[in-house]
């Protein structure tokens, strides 16, 4: 997945309130469609400035916070020696390309990640291995589109047919898949649906 874009993007990420505000969205519909364990341990991937696993830290345990945006993890950094994420960890992880770190969480949480992602069977994979078994991932994303959501060179998903993204979920080792409506992105006078996406290990 390309970091170059979100590098040069990162410093400002948190100052648009459309972007706080999904967060805050995508962590309440969470916290809705399954029991979060006390102390549960969480993996953010593509966390980009760490805005989803701020919202949930009064939900979850320990903060483990993934992104391959080197200018992301500096923000998110700053955020942990700030005190607003205390205790988390960054990491540096491109499930595409990396191997699967030799941990495990009881929630893994993507929020607009996997429509950039080439290998999503992979990404899958890795975030199954990632997980204690009963653990939960939950994948914010867009439904599929006309491609207008980004520019016309964007090499990913133009999001996401929800049947085909729960057969591949399954196919992935999870179970109990439920894909709920999750608010809306409004660009350029245009409302792109967002779903989030639950399955269990």
């Amino acid at each position: 997945m390309a970091s170059e874009h979100f590098d040069s993007r990162a410093a400002e990420w948190d100052t648009d309130p459309a972007k706080v505000l999904r967060a805050r969205q995508v962590a309440d519909a969470l916290v809705a469609a399954i029991p979060v364990p006390h102390g549960a341990r969480l993996l953010e991937y593509g966390a980009g400035t760490g805005l989803v696993s701020q919202a949930l830290r009064e939900h979850v345990g320990p903060i483990v916070l993934a992104d391959n945006s080197a200018g992301m993890r500096t923000v998110m950094q700053r955020k942990i020696d700030d005190g607003a994420l205390p205790d988390a960890q960054v990491w540096d992880l491109d499930l595409e390309q990396d191997p699967v770190p030799q941990e495990q969480f009881d929630l893994v949480v993507s929020s607009l990640v996997l429509h950039h992602v080439q290998d999503l069977s992979r990404v899958l994979a890795g975030f199954a291995a990632l997980l204690r078994p009963g653990g939960h991932v939950c994948i914010a994303d867009l439904d599929r589109e006309d491609g207008s959501f980004h520019d016309h060179d964007f090499g990913g998903h133009h999001g996401f047919d929800r049947s085909e993204l729960a057969d591949s979920l399954q196919r992935a080792g999870f179970t109990d898949v439920t894909i709920s409506d999750c608010g809306s992105i409004d660009k350029e006078g245009t409302a792109y649906s967002v779903f989030l996406a639950v399955a269990q290990r």
